[in-house]
C-alpha cells in the first residue's frame, strides 16, 4: 500500500492498482482516515467507584471469601437486609479486577504457531504423509507413505508397508536423502503431527541429517496442502481400484503411478510443466520451446490471438505454505518474496479481476476485424515473426532422459 500511494501521483491510480493486483476501492479506503471509536455513555444506574469498592470489600471479607455471588447476593438480602447490585454486576466487578477464572485444573493447548514455508528451489521443503489403501476384505489396509518437493511437485520417495510406525519412516526418509543428495542444513521436512511424524526415532533421525522438521497445527489440514492435493490426483486417477487384492498389487499400481505423476502429468500451478522437469532444472528450455511454437501460431494468424500476442508462461518464484497476510508485511517485502497477494473482500471482484466493465460481444468482433489492417497489429506480427525466427524452434525436440526412479519399500 504504501508503494501504491508514493506511486499513485506520478503514473495514476488506475494504472499503479492494476500493476500491484490491488483494487481500487481498497486504495481509496486506505486513503481515508479511520474514524475513532465512539465511547459509550455511562449508564446512570451504573455504580460509582466507591460502591464497586464496598462490593470487592465484602467478597474479600473471610465471611464470603469462598462463596459464589450468586450465595452472597440472597445471603446478605436475608441476614443483613442489605442489597448491593445485582449477580451479574459481582461478577463484572470481580472480571475487571482479575479474579474470575476457571477452578478446576482444566487442561489448556498449547497456542500452536501457523508454520510458514517457503521454498525457492528443488529440495529446499518436502512435506510428507500416510494415507490408507483399502485391502482385499474389510478392515484390512495397507499404507502408502510419500515424501514430496512443495516447489517441483516432485514425488522424492515412496513407500507402501503393510504396518504404520516410525521405523518404516525412518528408513524411507534417510533413503531419499541420501538419493536426493540433500545438504546438511538446507532442508525442511514438513509434516502433520500423526505418531510417525513426532516419534522420537524420527526426530533423531532428522537431528543426525541436519534436517529442520515443522508440523501442523492440530486438526488443520491445510498447514498440509501439497500432500493432501497429491492424495487426491492418487485416489481420483482413473485406474486407482476400490480395493487392492495384496499388498504386491499395491505396489504394482504405485510403480506405473508415480512415474506417469513425475514425467506424464502436467499441473495448471507450474505453467502445464510436469515435476520431473521442474524438478530437473528442465523449465526454461521447455518454455522458451513452447512459446516459440505459440509465437509461430500467431505470425500465421493473429487475427485468431483477440488478446495479442501470447507472453511467455512463468513459474512461481517461491512455493509457500500459509504465506504471510496482506497487513503483516509491505508490498516490497510480498515482490521480493514472492508472496502472492489476497484480494480484499470487499473489492469489486469484476473489476479486480478483468481491470473494468467486461467487453462486449461487438467490440470483440470489431477488434478482430480491425487488427489485420491497423499499424501496431501490423507491427506486433513482424515482431513475432523475427522472435520466432530467433528462437529457432525445433519442430521435433530430443526425447527427454529418464528422470529417476522414485523409492519403494515394502516390509
Amino acid at each position: 500500500m504504501t508503494t501504491a500511494t508514493d506511486m499513485a501521483p506520478l503514473v495514476g491510480v488506475s494504472a499503479v492498482c492494476s500493476a500491484l493486483g490491488l483494487g481500487r476501492s481498497s486504495f481509496y479506503r486506505r486513503q481515508q482516515p479511520r474514524p475513532c471509536p465512539k465511547a459509550h455513555p455511562r449508564p446512570a444506574r451504573a455504580l460509582d467507584e466507591e460502591q464497586r469498592q464496598e462490593v470487592l470489600d465484602v467478597l474479600h471479607s473471610d465471611r464470603f471469601v469462598d462463596r459464589s455471588p450468586a450465595e452472597v447476593v440472597p445471603t446478605l438480602a436475608e441476614e443483613e437486609g442489605r442489597y448491593l447490585c445485582s449477580v451479574r454486576t459481582m461478577y463484572r466487578i470481580l472480571a475487571s479486577a482479575a479474579e474470575v477464572r476457571e477452578r478446576r485444573d482444566q487442561l489448556r493447548h498449547p497456542a500452536y504457531a501457523k508454520p510458514e514455508l517457503v521454498a525457492t528451489g528443488p529440495n529446499q521443503v518436502w512435506t510428507w504423509d500416510i494415507t490408507k489403501l483399502k485391502g482385499p476384505q474389510k478392515w484390512v489396509y495397507f499404507y502408502l507413505y510419500v515424501i514430496l518437493d512443495i516447489f517441483s511437485r516432485y514425488i522424492v520417495g515412496w513407500m507402501v508397508a503393510e504396518h504404520e510406525n516410525a521405523k518404516l519412516a525412518k528408513r524411507l526418509i534417510e533413503e531419499t536423502y541420501e538419493k536426493q543428495g540433500v545438504q546438511p542444513g538446507s532442508l525442511v521436512l514438513h509434516a502433520d503431527r500423526g505418531s510417525p511424524m513426532k516419534a522420537k526415532t524420527t526426530s533423531q533421525l532428522l537431528a543426525t541429517l541436519g534436517v529442520e522438521r515443522s508440523h501442523s497445527r492440530p486438526h488443520v489440514s491445510n498447514d498440509n496442502p501439497f500432500s493432501e492435493s497429491q492424495f487426491k490426483t492418487l485416489k481420483y486417477h482413473p485406474g486407482f481400484p476400490a480395493r487392492f487384492g495384496g499388498v504386491l498389487d499395491a505396489l504394482g499400481f504405485c510403480r506405473t503411478f508415480f512415474p506417469w505423476y513425475n514425467n506424464e502429468h502436467r499441473h495448471s500451478s507450474l505453467a502445464f510443466l510436469t515435476p520431473g522437469q521442474v524438478h530437473h532444472g528442465e523449465t526454461e528450455e521447455v518454455l522458451r520451446r513452447r512459446h516459440a511454437t505459440m509465437l509461430a501460431a500467431y505470425a500465421a494468424h493473429p487475427e485468431r490471438f483477440v488478446n495479442g500476442p501470447p507472453k511467455m508462461p512463468r513459474l512461481l518464484e517461491a512455493v509457500w505454505i500459509n504465506p504471510p497476510e496482506n497487513d503483516e508485511i509491505d508490498d516490497e517485502e510480498r515482490k521480493q518474496l514472492g508472496v502472492p497477494v489476497t484480494p480484499d473482500p470487499a473489492d469489486d471482484r469484476r473489476s479486480h479481476r478483468t481491470g473494468g466493465k467486461p467487453a462486449s460481444r461487438r467490440s470483440m468482433q470489431n477488434s478482430r476485424s480491425h487488427e489485420g489492417c491497423h499499424p501496431k497489429g501490423r507491427n506486433e506480427v513482424e515482431e513475432a515473426r523475427s522472435a520466432f525466427t530467433a528462437l529457432g524452434a525445433e519442430a521435433n525436440p530430443p526425447p527427454r532422459g529418464e528422470a529417476g526412479t522414485s523409492e519403494e519399500v515394502v516390509h
